[in-house]
């Protein structure tokens, strides 16, 4: 609704955005909006990622809890929260932020992960 305010868009021009301040360490953080086949419920979702590993849900926001990566610095597990239906896909699409340590959990450990699983997949055949 902000930028609707500000440069007087129509109600049927769709922006999604998330705007955060950011005190960084050795964290990297996205915003991500995805699309879905099936329609998706934020609720769901949130529940499905409490259970992953190496996810840790921060999600909180009437207790100013978000993940962020002052406190994702340091830790094995990404944190994700601001989790919401999004405003571009609708009931078909999510939106969601993420703070990751960039030298814990980073590209490299997660070719370990699934280089494991792969092992443990083809030793269970």
């Amino acid at each position: 609704w902000e930028l609707q305010k500000i440069f007087g868009l129509s109600d049927d021009v769709k922006v999604s955005c998330t705007a955060v301040r950011v005190p960084t360490l050795r964290a990297h953080s996205e915003a991500i909006v995805i699309e879905t086949e099936e329609p998706v419920d934020p609720a769901e979702a949130r529940e499905l990622l409490k259970n992953a590993d190496g996810v840790k849900v921060v999600d909180d926001p009437a207790s100013l809890k978000y993940p962020m990566p002052l406190n994702a610095t340091g830790e094995y597990d990404v944190e994700v929260g601001r989790i919401r239906q999004s405003l571009i896909f609708g009931k078909h699409g999510l939106e969601f932020f993420v703070s990751g340590d960039q030298l814990l959990r980073g590209a490299a450990l997660n070719a370990v992960i699934i280089a494991e699983q792969a092992v443990a997949a083809r030793l269970s055949v």
